[in-house]
């Protein structure tokens, strides 16, 4: 049997994290929390439950989850947020590898909970994650705010049966403000990788959010917030990209007055 640490990225979680970490100490040979200096009472909590609490600076998702999954203890590592909760049947799926590894790598399915109901269509659904790795065989990238783990080259992958509980405590005017706050953090992200924004995709992406999420993967069913989410992934993807697009016309012109005071410099 494997040994299993189970990491957690915390900022102010105290109204999360014990039930997070309740779900899975049953399987946990570590629990092991990176703290970004929380005001509140995780720490105190998570180290009742009997985890082990980093505290470390947060700059970004995509390096706070390197930094935790390489301060585990062991390889084998189960990835969650503090909003998240292992289900019963994930929880088995999760014994039964223990005893029988047989993967580099495993995903599971994640159900997103919005205000009162749980979204089970859309984009947000089956919301397909990797969680459950060997660190040896993964990298860490995505696109800030979303991290991603990736298997590396040749790396072989699984599948758990059962949920990952994802209980959001957002309602819709929360998620606008955070539309425009995750859209900010990307159109950086995609500026200094060097992305540049395009009309065609200004117009085009919207586009195909919204049909794509509402109609092809059957938003609709989720009905009254079936719809709210498939306009709001539009109007994410809207504005990355006009963002993006500002951005590059601010670097243009700052790299045009960089050259006209060199320019003239030169002259002098």
């Amino acid at each position: 049997m494997i040994k299993l640490s189970i990491v957690v990225i915390t900022y102010n979680e105290e109204d999360n994290i014990e039930r997070c970490l309740k779900s899975i100490v049953s399987i946990a040979d570590e629990i092991l929390v990176i703290d970004s200096f929380s005001t509140d009472n995780t720490v105190e909590i998570a180290e009742s439950i009997g985890a082990k609490v980093i505290e470390n600076p947060f700059k970004g998702f995509i390096q706070q989850r390197s930094f935790a999954v390489r301060q585990a203890q062991y390889d084998h590592v189960l990835a969650l947020d503090a909003d998240e909760v292992v289900s019963p049947e994930l929880l088995e799926s999760l014994k039964t590898v223990k005893k029988h590894w047989q993967y580099d790598c495993y995903y599971n399915n994640r159900l997103n909970r919005f205000g009162r109901r749980w979204i089970r269509h859309g984009a947000w659904y089956p919301d397909r994650k990797m969680r459950c790795f060997d660190r040896r065989k993964v990298s860490f990238g995505g696109i800030e705010p979303h991290d991603q783990i990736i298997p590396i080259e040749n790396a072989s992958s699984g599948f758990l049966k059962g949920d990952l509980l994802h209980l959001m405590q957002e309602n819709i005017f929360e998620r606008i403000h955070k539309i425009n706050e995750f859209s900010s953090v990307a159109a950086r992200s995609l500026n200094k990788k060097g992305r540049k924004g395009s009309y065609l995709r200004l117009f085009y992406k919207p586009f195909a959010r919204f049909w794509g999420d509402y109609l092809f993967k059957l938003g609709f069913l989720d009905g009254f917030y079936g719809i709210f989410l498939a306009i709001a992934s539009a109007h994410y993807a809207f504005y990355r990209e006009f963002k993006l697009m500002e951005l590059q016309r601010y670097k243009s012109k700052e790299s045009k007055k960089k050259a006209k005071r060199v320019h003239e410099r030169i002259l002098d």
